[in-house]
């Protein structure tokens, strides 16, 4: 048993690099600085692909702008 933690030795690690890397994560830390949020800040693959990319037939919208949207609106909540 590893001494140092009461939980014993580490099974598995996975990096948030390694998530970025893999394209299971998604950074979006320089969108949220513009929008307030003063952390690093990063979605998953899932939320990304579901409500950031601009779906099939949707003219108007960019992802630049529903990124923004959504990180906005996150700092909203948060202040709230």
């Amino acid at each position: 048993m590893n001494s140092d933690s009461p939980f014993g030795p580490v099974v598995y690690a996975y990096t948030r690099a390694q998530a970025v890397a893999d394209g299971v994560q998604v950074e979006v830390s320089k969108t949220a600085q513009e929008a307030g949020i003063r952390f690093p800040a990063f979605l998953t693959r899932a939320v990304y692909d579901a409500y950031v990319a601009v779906p099939e037939g949707v003219t108007g919208q960019d992802e630049a702008g529903r990124l923004f949207d959504i990180v906005w609106m996150t700092r909203m909540a948060i202040l709230r």
